[in-house]
């Protein structure tokens, strides 16, 4: 069984995410399409980056990343850095012959995004992009349910992601509220993920309609600039400010190249909701309802049911749902967030191993990279109906 040694760029808590997959998948997933190995990992100062390779298992560790894709032991360079950097890494990384797995959103701009695609497909390396909620056992078997024409035509698509870790004003000004850095605001960070389950279940989209909003315009300056999600600085009222020139919430209408239609809401600033992501589709003969916060779960309703017993039905997922023999024994026992990160590892490194096209990849990457981007189009053109730029 073939070993590939993995260098990871940036040890925020993504990297956490990821290192921890690398470790369990062949645990999982047994006989393993690979051994990932923790090699080499970088973060923004030596010492950090020692720190980090001690805490997450690494052998070694730099504060220069080009370090990591040009060492000629490194087979994966897995991207975990801010959105501004994933340009440069991935492209250094695709001409050094490594295979890439860069955290969302691919990039900032459509034009980097496709920059980054035609380094991968020119130097014929594996690249994923890690949209890693689409790998949930419900949401394979919503495709399943959808691909199979159980509920027909798919006519609608009504898609949420809910956050609150950013409606407190006291929450810091870190790189993901500002434009230079994250690109976007909700939209990208966020946002995406939906957009993403959209176009996995229902395929691509056309058009959007959007309205964007910041609802707090300044923030408090850290002593860093450290990402820690909703950690409130008190006293807030004595510190220093710094603007804020991404947005709060992105709402927005979507068509789609299939002739359905729907929505989707993408805000951090939704008290109450804590990792909200939902969508409910409607097809010509039933419908399909999923909620992340209570991921081991499928809602699916049938017209062909009798009328007095028409109305949702609850799947548990377990050992006969996508991924589920290689998960846990009995259904309900309680799937996370890492479990989804380790499917991710599985599929890229199966990918490596038979040498074939990874997904999502960073094709996937850009067609999300111009939704985006439309609805800012939109957006600034009052909402108008905008057409996705392929």
């Amino acid at each position: 069984m073939k070993k590939y040694n993995v260098g990871l760029i940036g040890a925020g808590f993504m990297a956490k995410a990821h290192s921890m997959a690398f470790a369990s998948m062949p645990m999982f997933f047994w006989p393993a399409p690979g051994i990932p190995v923790r090699h080499s990992l970088c973060d923004v100062t030596a010492e950090l980056a020692a720190d980090a390779a001690n805490r997450l298992g690494f052998a070694k560790s730099t504060g220069n990343w080009r370090e990591i894709v040009t060492d000629p032991e490194i087979d994966v360079v897995d991207i975990c850095t801010p959105n501004d950097s994933h340009v440069e890494i991935a492209i250094e990384a695709a001409r050094n012959g490594k295979h890439i797995l860069c955290e969302k959103p691919l990039a900032n701009t459509a034009a980097e995004a496709r920059a980054m695609l035609d380094a991968v497909v020119e130097n014929n390396v594996r690249h994923m992009v890690a949209f890693n909620y689409r790998r949930t056992p419900a949401v394979a078997l919503a495709k399943e349910i959808i691909e199979s024409g159980e509920i027909g035509t798919v006519q609608t698509f009504r898609g949420t992601y809910l956050q609150d870790w950013s409606a407190d004003a006291s929450t810091p000004l870190s790189w993901r509220f500002q434009q230079q850095v994250a690109g976007t605001g909700a939209l990208g960070d966020i946002g995406t993920h939906v957009i993403d389950m959209a176009r996995y279940l229902v395929g691509d989209i056309d058009a959007v309609s959007a309205a964007l909003k910041t609802y707090i315009a300044q923030r408090p300056l850290s002593d860093s600039n450290v990402d820690k999600l909703g950690a409130a600085i008190p006293g807030v009222g004595d510190a220093r400010l710094g603007d804020v020139d991404v947005d709060d919430e992105a709402s927005f209408s979507v068509r789609f190249a299939s002739g359905a239609i729907g929505s989707i809401e993408a805000s951090r600033n939704a008290w109450g909701r804590n990792n909200f992501i939902t969508f409910e589709i409607h097809g010509s003969t039933g419908s399909i309802y999923f909620d992340y916060e209570h991921r081991d779960e499928l809602k699916v309703c049938y017209a062909s049911d009798r009328a007095d017993r028409r109305g949702f039905r609850t799947i548990q997922t377990g050992p006969r749902h996508p991924y589920g023999e290689f998960l846990w024994p009995i259904p309900s026992l309680g799937i996370g967030y890492s479990e989804t990160k380790i499917i991710e590892a599985y599929d890229l490194f199966k990918a490596i191993a038979d040498g074939t096209d990874a997904s999502p990849s960073f094709a996937d990457g850009l067609a999300i990279c111009q939704i985006v981007e439309a609805v800012q189009r939109s957006h600034h053109n009052d909402g108008a109906w905008t057409h996705v730029t392929p």
